[in-house]
């Protein structure tokens, strides 16, 4: 797979460098992509496929067939992804889309989402680039990116309201791919009614940064139950980021502190600070390792990291006794600010893979600290899992407790516009895409 996706956006730079005029033989058609209907048919799901793996301009938005919808890998009783086959379901006033014996219908446990917003993740570009590894293994190409959503219910399948859900309720939730989509077949697992207070852009916003956030909790000993151990102290890299911003505000809920934040500019501390960071520290302009070393003497109970190689090392040699490394990403072994892909990229990433650092058992054992690691999209099968994480994320939000991130709302049709500026490193909180 790597290979293959070197090769591929290796092309894309090539092309994109040397033969601009040739950027159109890189597209790949999708089976399921209507090339003939009226463009400006508004019943038929907008989505943004991309075809093989390359850079922004793999980002193609089409409409699809009749009656088809994106879908994510774990509705395996229904069909493959990214697209559904034509669904039957019924419109306003009972009347059906299709009167086609031969269409199948809505899964007992799905719904059909009629998706108002979805957001941007890191991820969702790693995925472009051929790199992330859930995505080939469930998915392959071509596919539609995306966790995060948030709409109405448009049909629901099996008996009416057994689920608590009806036509018409504003939700959220997550689909395993398949969300840069106008239409979505979700299972109602996935899904939970919008809090009043929130609009649907913020809602987007918050699935996957809120599950992740709540699940390196979970990893670092300090939810559900709070920790047993005396120290208390974490550091959270990129603490005004989606993620970060999440771990921060439920570890104050969770009781744990000092809590120390890592952000990348000084545009950045006073948003970190109002989450509820004890201490900012802008690793631009000061010695982060220094203050976090005065800050917690006896090293960190937890430190969640996601940027990779550039801080693997310090993280786990700042962390105290019991103190746990918890990992959920490695944005500095990617390029940042590039869409494009060059062969000096992929040699930068070759050198900063074979520079991770390697964690010695016997030092794990006698230093009684632990590294841990972790992607939800691999989470398919964990049901009970996902869905308490799903109910305290909802339950603190009802609360008042947890907040919306800071949000950036894009368009869809600025969808290389929104990729270009979270891998910029530049955004804060979360940039949200509305589809219509």
């Amino acid at each position: 797979n790597v290979l293959l996706a070197a090769w591929a956006n290796i092309l894309s730079w090539l092309v994109e460098t040397l033969f601009p005029s040739l950027k159109h033989t890189l597209f790949t058609k999708c089976a399921s992509e209507d090339t003939e209907s009226n463009s400006e048919n508004n019943t038929a799901t907008r989505c943004i496929s991309i075809g093989r793996p390359g850079g922004l301009e793999q980002l193609r938005t089409i409409r699809l067939l009749p009656n088809v919808m994106t879908v994510g890998y774990n509705v395996k009783n229904l069909c493959l992804p990214p697209f559904t086959p034509p669904l039957k379901q019924k419109l306003k006033g009972d009347e059906t889309s299709c009167i086609s014996s031969s269409m199948l219908s809505v899964p007992d446990d799905c719904v059909i989402v009629s998706n108002k917003y979805f957001s941007i993740n890191y991820a969702d570009c790693t995925i472009r680039w051929g790199l992330y590894e859930s995505a080939n293994e469930f998915v392959g190409f071509p596919i539609v990116p995306g966790f995060d959503l948030a709409g109405e219910i448009e049909f629901v399948g099996g008996e009416k309201h057994q689920d608590g859900f009806q036509e018409g309720d504003r939700v959220f939730g997550c689909t395993m791919f398949g969300a840069y989509s106008s239409r979505i077949l979700v299972p109602k697992k996935q899904l939970r009614i919008i809090p009043s207070h929130l609009s649907s852009a913020e809602a987007a916003a918050l699935p996957a940064v809120s599950l992740t956030a709540l699940y390196t909790l979970f990893l670092a000993g300090a939810w559900p139950s709070p920790t047993m151990f005396t120290n208390k102290a974490v550091l959270v890299h990129s603490a005004a980021g989606g993620v970060g911003s999440m771990i921060v505000q439920m570890a104050k809920i969770v009781g744990l502190g000092p809590i120390v934040g890592v952000v990348g500019s000084k545009s950045k501390v006073k948003y970190a600070e109002s989450l509820g960071c004890d201490v900012v520290i802008d690793k631009s302009s000061s010695d982060m390792w220094s203050i976090a070393s005065k800050t917690s003497p006896n090293g960190y109970a937890a430190i969640f990291d996601a940027n990779g190689v550039s801080t693997l090392k310090d993280s786990y040699d700042h962390l105290g006794s019991m103190g746990r490394l918890i990992i959920y990403g490695f944005h500095s072994n990617l390029p940042l600010g590039r869409s494009m892909l060059s062969p000096i990229e992929w040699v930068k990433m070759g050198i900063k893979m074979f520079s991770m650092p390697a964690f010695d058992p016997m030092d794990l054992t006698v230093s009684n600290r632990s590294v841990l690691a972790f992607n939800l999209s691999f989470f398919s099968e964990e049901i009970e899992v996902v869905t308490k994480l799903f109910d305290q994320v909802c339950a603190w939000l009802e609360a008042g407790k947890l907040r919306c991130p800071h949000i950036v709302e894009m368009h869809i049709d600025s969808i290389k516009e929104s990729h270009e500026l979270i891998q910029s490193g530049q955004s804060r909180g979360k940039i949200v895409v509305k589809t219509t």
